[in-house]
């Protein structure tokens, strides 16, 4: 089990395990505003439960394609104090159709984006690793359909191939106003690309983040983008 701030996450039964990429989207992403949030691949449900942490109105939809993620993050959901709140539900968004009338003002993801030989011993894992359990012209086009007009959509992504997303997303005109560049330490290159896009062009806001200083240990601005979550 792992302790938060605020609430608690198992995520034995998990394919993929909670992770500083889903604590640094959580935490990133802009949250104000937004009455609905979907969070797409939502694992052990923990950037759910950060959303509904962050926004005290918003409901707040996790999905996923695992059912035994589903029934842990349902679990999670329900000894939080937002359990009125996060709906959890098994959906492919490859073709979401438990998804069909419904429009967020926010849909967050920390997809599956290798493309390597990525074959396991452990099936669940595989899935949930591999960027062909969801390619990424699936997720802009579903994220574009079901995005309110105002909404935004925020990702993690490789660095090197975040030109693939910006690209992507272009095609389906969703546009990248924020982005943030994640290093491990000084003199590493950026490891992940945290991204904002919205249907509107404006000039994108950049800045970069390191996660660990010269001590080792966690650097002052890692500290304070996650000190509501971290113990």
């Amino acid at each position: 089990m792992f302790q938060f701030k605020q609430f608690s996450v198992n995520d034995e039964r998990c394919a993929m395990k909670i992770g500083t990429d889903g604590v640094l989207l959580g935490a990133w992403a802009d949250v104000e505003g937004a009455s609905t949030i979907l969070d797409v691949g939502t694992g052990s449900g923990l950037i759910a439960l950060m959303m509904a942490q962050r926004n005290a109105n918003a409901k707040i939809t996790g999905i996923d394609i695992d059912a035994m993620a589903v029934d842990q993050a349902k679990e999670n959901a329900d000894c939080s104090p937002w359990k009125a709140r996060i709906a959890i539900m098994e959906c492919d968004f490859n073709d979401p159709v438990e998804l069909v009338g419904k429009k967020f003002d926010l849909i967050v993801s920390n997809p599956p984006f290798y493309t390597a030989d990525t074959r396991s011993d452990d099936a669940q894992r595989a899935m949930a690793r591999n960027a062909s359990a969801l390619p990424l012209p699936k997720l802009m086009e579903n994220a574009e359909k079901l995005m309110n007009d105002n909404g935004t959509l925020s990702l993690i992504w490789p660095a090197e191939i975040a030109s693939e997303a910006i690209g992507e997303a272009a095609l389906n005109s969703l546009f990248l106003i924020r982005k943030c560049a994640v290093y491990s330490r000084v003199g590493t290159k950026a490891k992940r690309m945290l991204l904002e896009f919205s249907r509107e062009i404006q000039p994108t806001a950049h800045s970069e983040i390191m996660i660990y200083g010269e001590d080792g240990g966690y650097n002052p601005e890692f500290i304070e983008l996650t000190k509501d979550f971290y113990l």
